[in-house]
């Protein structure tokens, strides 16, 4: 169960300190240019992707489990493998999309053709995360075989 709480804690941990550092930046651009308001909210939706990826992985690792079943060191090992894999690199990617939130975000207001380079900046930040999840899905179909 050590693996499920690492791979929920640390990415919503990732998540929660992309939204707060992106939040800033928000609240910073809301009071001069409002109506950049609704493109501003893409780093806070792509850090709350991450805590999703936590969940997908500790609903999987806990599947995996049955009270009726044996559950050997092997199993044990990999599950939190998985978990610190997804976890990690969640906590990782929530850091990074935070930076380039807030920093994005407030020059989006002084020169909107920024965008597209912002929106890309943080995609590369997010796959971060993805990357985790597949490595904790590669390896739970190892701890599960």
């Amino acid at each position: 169960m050590c693996s499920c709480a690492s791979a929920m804690i640390l990415s919503s941990v990732g998540a929660a300190i992309g939204t707060a550092k992106s939040g800033i930046g928000i609240a910073g651009i809301g009071t001069f240019k409002p109506e950049l308001m609704m493109k501003a909210l893409i780093p806070v939706v792509m850090s709350g992707i991450l805590a999703v990826y936590g969940l997908v992985v500790s609903v999987l690792i806990a599947g995996g489990m049955a009270p009726d079943q044996p559950y050997s060191l092997f199993n044990g090992f990999m599950h939190l493998g998985c978990g610190l894999s997804v976890g990690f690199a969640a906590l990782a990617a929530g850091y990074s999309i935070g930076i380039v939130g807030d920093e994005g975000v407030r020059q989006l207001m002084y020169q909107p053709r920024l965008f597209v380079g912002i929106v890309l900046i943080l995609i590369f930040a997010e796959v971060l995360g993805l990357y985790g999840m597949i490595i904790a899905l590669i390896l739970n179909t190892k701890g599960s075989g």
